[in-house]
């Protein structure tokens, strides 16, 4: 069976104007528009636009609930994945999203403690992990993801102290304790506690390198520039210079893991990540900053960038794979026959499409998206544009 469902796009501050609503065709919403989520996650489940093909059900997760293996498949009570269409208009905040066990005992625990799940100091809004992908369809998508080398983090601060250096007022006290943090990639843990710590001198740093940064018209301080001039005095300014900084083109894609710290800058995304919303912040940020629980949940090894390359699937499909069983993402441009382990979330963003599933058919124009129960476990797709499928894999 395939049922249409749609949502509003969630209008957080960072979200961009309008880009969601012309990528889907849509009318803009006139609020910032940063993320439309497509699945039964309980903080914002896709409304069902016929719910007389759910069991009178009004959203995905009030018919799951009713239904559960019924649609879902034998033995699964619960969609594993959540699809989001995310445009940043601003940078988002450092963030890391826990393990399953981390996200388990975490949920527990503030339970326990008798904190709302919709307390702003909440790190843990349910029992599960947060692992992520996502696919650029804007021409240009800019994250930081991960920590880079401290060899290129050390060139990167020689580079500030010149510039200080070759001031009016230079201050190389300032960077000489930077320095002090760069030794090796051992080192990483130390210079991201001190520099998120937000004590003197590290205040005066991010002043002192924003400043440098303001009056540097280089591009090699481009991102000091952007980020201070969103939060002014963030130590998540200097944060950022020890992360790796990407920028994708339009089909390239990114895995970020539990622990992997990482912002979007810029641009729109296609994003399939665990039905999951727990989040811990690090900075780039006005919101809840839990350092001791962000300190437990980090990867502090460097890595390079964390690229996920795509799998053909024949001549007009291809499948983004991570290494998690929970989700996988296949992309269609034209005629294709795609094979799913599970129910799944179809989304169209260009052109036009019909859908012949097991049991049922159903056609899909730019902006519209479709939940298919798990009985059509077998998708023979014609038309020309793009289109995106989300399960399991």
């Amino acid at each position: 069976m395939f049922v249409g469902i749609t949502n509003t796009p969630r209008d957080y501050a960072w979200g961009s104007s309008g880009e969601i609503s012309a990528l889907l065709a849509k009318e803009p919403t006139g609020k910032p528009e940063a993320e439309l989520w497509l699945g039964a996650h309980p903080g914002c489940p896709s409304v069902v636009i016929d719910p007389a093909l759910a069991d009178g059900a009004r959203d995905l997760s009030e018919w799951i609930q009713r239904s559960g293996s019924l649609i879902l498949g034998s033995g699964v009570t619960q969609l594993p994945f959540l699809l989001k269409v995310l445009a940043a208009g601003a940078p988002l905040s450092l963030q890391a999203h826990p393990t399953p066990d981390q996200a388990i005992e975490g949920f527990a625990r503030e339970n326990a403690a008798g904190i709302p799940l919709t307390a702003a100091h909440r790190n843990y809004k349910d029992a599960s992990a947060k692992p992520e992908l996502i696919v650029a369809v804007s021409e240009k998508f800019e994250a930081l993801c991960g920590f880079r080398a401290m060899a290129d983090t050390r060139a990167s601060i020689e580079r500030l102290a010149a510039v200080d250096a070759a001031s009016a007022t230079p201050n190389p006290g300032l960077f000489a304790e930077w320095l002090a943090f760069a030794r090796d990639d051992s080192t990483i843990r130390g210079m991201f506690e001190w520099l998120i710590s937000a004590q003197s001198p590290v205040g005066d740093l991010v002043a002192r390198v924003s400043a440098l940064a303001a009056e540097d018209a280089s591009d090699e301080f481009a991102l000091v520039r952007t980020l201070a001039g969103y939060y002014p005095g963030d130590p998540g300014v200097l944060i950022a210079l020890m992360l790796n900084h990407v920028t994708l083109t339009k089909g390239e894609a990114l895995f970020l893991p539990a622990g992997n710290i990482h912002a979007y800058l810029r641009g729109v995304g296609i994003e399939l990540m665990a039905s999951s919303d727990n989040v811990l912040r690090g900075g780039l940020t006005p919101k809840h900053v839990d350092v001791p629980e962000l300190l437990s949940v980090l990867d502090f090894s460097a890595s390079p960038v964390p690229y996920l390359r795509p799998e053909p699937q024949g001549t007009n499909s291809t499948v983004f794979r991570p290494a998690v069983p929970d989700f996988q993402l296949t992309a269609i441009t034209g005629a294709s026959t795609v094979a799913v382990a599970s129910a799944a979330i179809l989304l169209c963003t260009d052109g036009e499409f019909t859908v012949e599933g097991t049991t049922g058919s159903v056609s899909l124009a730019r902006g519209d998206s479709v939940f298919a129960t798990a009985e059509e476990d077998t998708l023979t797709v014609s038309g020309v544009g793009q289109m995106f499928v989300a399960a399991t894999q």
